[in-house]
């Protein structure tokens, strides 16, 4: 390996590790929130990625059936609890399942952008919803329930998705156009306008993400629910709108991912998976709870991956999974067990 390839592949690492920095980032803050690990993170990055991908094609993205599905669903249970008595928000639940599905439709069979930032726009819309939707249906009834179970059930989701994905966008892979499509040659080092967007997009969604909990009320509120969900509860924060905005903020951040990658590589309906996989390595650095060593372990995932296509190309992703054996090694002499918390 000479200096060149050595640059080259820190390239590809920085891009990947920007990717996985943004997986990572959703399943901190749906976790610390919700204690949900979303295994399904992957899937919305496919979703938006297809979505994509069919509607620069010309065609409808089928994905818009799973939306309006979703939406008919949560309507459902909302008037059902209603009609039981049960506190039902009325604003946030007319904004996931009317306004947002109503404009996605709009956006899809009417509007049918023809400039990429329209259609990013439409894909986007197409999935962002799809977050807090699902939260209402699988994850909001067992709100109470142990972290071993809410793992179990997001694996099923996860299955879930993949299965609906692999229905709704069938079994071929596709790409999309590049965002910016410039060529530059640095000191005999290639850098492509897509790789430079991933990585400013990536940066700018990570900073954007840090002034949200750090100076806005709402980001506030969702640290200290993270922080103390009962404690919230008491002083007045609405734990579960906490839990439609972490999942609303998940999806989107996967919608954005999948757009970033779509023109880099080939998406499959089950692509996401590794995606989201990865992610989680790099969640694990940071225990699933520090945002910056989460971005910091998504970075060393990157590099590893890259360095490790070029070594040992086979076993790449052994190794890359093996950084996980680690980093719990050390965590355990470090942490101290406590009690889940009871609510």
């Amino acid at each position: 390996m000479n200096t060149q390839i050595a640059l080259m592949l820190a390239q590809d690492g920085v891009v990947t590790g920007a990717v996985y920095a943004l997986m990572a980032l959703a399943l901190v803050l749906v976790f610390s929130v919700t204690r949900v690990i979303l295994i399904a993170q992957g899937e919305f990055v496919t979703y938006a990625a297809l979505s994509m991908a069919a509607i620069q094609a010309g065609a409808l993205p089928a994905i818009i059936w799973l939306l309006m599905a979703l939406a008919l669903l949560v309507l459902l249970v909302e008037l059902w609890r209603q009609a039981r008595g049960l506190p039902v928000d009325w604003r946030s639940t007319l904004l996931w399942t009317v306004l947002l599905p109503a404009l996605a439709a709009l956006l899809a069979w009417g509007v049918k952008p023809q400039n990429v930032w329209g259609q990013m726009l439409t894909a986007i819309v197409l999935v962002t919803p799809m977050g807090p939707l699902l939260y209402r249906l699988v994850f909001r009834p067992l709100a109470h329930a142990s972290v071993l179970f809410l793992l179990i059930v997001s694996v099923a989701l996860h299955w879930v998705m993949v299965g609906l994905g692999l229905y709704f966008f069938g079994a071929e892979g596709s790409r999309t156009t590049a965002i910016w499509d410039a060529r530059w040659n640095l000191g005999g080092v290639p850098i492509t306008g897509q790789s430079v967007v991933v990585v400013a997009a990536a940066a700018v969604l990570l900073v954007a993400m840090a002034l949200f909990f750090g100076r806005t009320l709402l980001g506030k509120a969702l640290r200290a629910t993270a922080i103390n969900r009962v404690g919230a509860r008491l002083m007045g924060i609405p734990t579960g709108v906490a839990g439609d905005i972490c999942f609303a903020l998940a999806a989107f951040i996967g919608s954005v991912s999948g757009l970033l990658i779509a023109p880099i590589t080939t998406i499959y309906y089950d692509t996401g998976f590794l995606i989201g996989l990865k992610g989680f390595v790099a969640g694990i650095v940071g225990a699933l709870a520090s945002y910056p060593m989460a971005v910091v372990g998504a970075l060393v995932v990157g590099q590893l991956e890259a360095f490790s296509s070029f070594w040992a190309s086979p076993f790449k992703e052994v190794i890359v999974f093996s950084l996980i054996i680690p980093v719990l090694w050390w965590r355990s002499f470090n942490t101290h067990h406590v009690e889940e918390e009871e609510e």
